[in-house]
């Protein structure tokens, strides 16, 4: 995982750093990872990620990718709005992007990548599945992952987060007003109302929010209802804009 999240690589020391395991330990387990093709060396001696991960990886997002309806609505969500779009759902007990498709726009925003979890509490997609989520589900999350500050508008108190899940699931969509990362804003909507436990969400440049937010919803809206022949009725207007956005 050290190794995976870093950006050109590390040397063996920063992998005992990283790790938090016994020095002898790690480099028993580097060199196993080594050994098996997991990891490899590169020209500057630091190791990286070697071929045979590709294995996994390709295992990890062939499991994970959500049925094929929900892959075809993401793209069409997409298609729609112009913007990076993303299926997100509950996994093991924890919210985890599913899948991700690029946008057309040409200012996009960096993606989540795919099988992203943790901080759901900053992102539109984890608080609307908190929100929707069985009460004691949302809790028990809550209090077992940490509502780190990403931005100075992140929600990190525990009242205000279920304030703000009241209000999610009154209005049937969650935003995220730079949250997660600055700059950056998202609206996410559930599946079926929410009684399944995968939503659609879109994120795209903070500049645009007010410009876009009344036809990015009125679309996704339209199409997440189209599964299951669900209709909801939405006509947005700057004043629930203004009122809704936290922060």
């Amino acid at each position: 995982m050290a190794v995976a999240q870093s950006n050109a690589g590390l040397n063996g020391p920063e992998i005992v750093s990283a790790t938090g395991l016994p020095k002898q330990a790690t480099y028993h387990l580097v060199h196993t990872l080594v050994t098996t093709g997991m990891l490899t060396r590169n020209e500057q001696g630091l190791y990286i990620l070697g071929l045979r991960i590709g294995i996994f990886a390709e295992a990890f997002r062939r499991q994970l990718a959500p049925v094929q309806h929900l892959a075809a609505v993401l793209r069409r969500v997409s298609d729609e709005t112009g913007e990076t779009a993303y299926v997100s759902g509950w996994l093991n007990g924890e919210i985890v992007t599913l899948a991700t498709c690029r946008g057309s726009n040409s200012v996009q925003v960096r993606e989540i990548p795919h099988g992203t979890y943790g901080d759901a509490h900053a992102r539109a997609a984890g608080k609307l599945l908190l929100a929707f989520a069985p009460n004691e589900t949302s809790l028990q999350y809550l209090l077992s992952h940490s509502l780190t500050k990403r931005t100075r508008k992140t929600i990190t108190s525990l009242s205000r987060l279920q304030k703000e899940f009241a209000r999610i699931k009154e209005q049937g969509y969650a935003i995220d007003s730079e949250e997660y990362l600055t700059g950056v804003t998202g609206i996410c909507v559930p599946i079926d109302q929410g009684s399944l436990p995968y939503a659609i969400s879109v994120s795209f440049p903070a500049e645009r929010f007010e410009t876009n937010f009344d036809g990015h919803l009125k679309k996704m809206l339209k199409i997440a209802s189209s599964l299951t022949g669900a209709r909801r009725a939405y006509q947005p207007t700057k004043a629930v804009i203004r009122r809704k956005i936290p922060g």
